[in-house]
């Protein structure tokens, strides 16, 4: 016997090994199976006599995070990327408005509003660039149908 074939019976056998309680397993799924194919009339006659059945099952809770732990993450206070307001920030050039100023002396929204309104050629005399703050009134714009009206005077003019 060369030492070839000695090392191929010594892995064959240690697969075969190691593969039994898995063939095993396979085996006994079969006969299960074929045994539920045996009794799946009987069954369904069962089930037609007795009416249908209800049953409520527990759902069980897969693997994951705790109950309750998302409640205890969102409560605590978590320190932003940004250290506050800085020494130079300022408010809002809008009056009332109590956001601070992001871009041109506004904040996000109105200088969203400042864009759009320029955008539009319906920007306000006052609504100017870098305006000190709480030195500017706010506009209310119209909405719906009036809104596409004022689009269509802004156009035509």
């Amino acid at each position: 016997m060369s030492v070839e074939e000695a090392f191929r019976s010594l892995i064959r056998e240690e697969v075969e090994s190691q593969l039994r309680p898995l063939q095993e397993a396979v085996d006994q799924l079969r006969s299960v199976s074929a045994l539920l194919q045996q009794l799946s009339p009987l069954a369904s006659l069962v089930g037609q006599i007795a009416g249908p059945a209800v049953t409520v099952t527990a759902v069980k809770r897969g693997p994951g995070r705790p109950r309750g732990s998302t409640r205890a993450a969102t409560a605590r206070v978590l320190p932003s990327g940004r250290g506050g307001r800085g020494s130079n920030a300022r408010d809002c050039a809008i009056i009332d408005c109590k956001r601070p100023a992001r871009t041109k002396g506004y904040c996000a929204a109105h200088y969203q509003k400042l864009r759009m309104l320029a955008k539009s050629n319906r920007l306000p005399p006052t609504w100017v660039d870098f305006a000190p703050p709480h030195s500017v009134p706010d506009l209310k714009l119209p909405r719906g149908r009036a809104a596409s009206k004022a689009l269509r005077e802004a156009a035509g003019k």
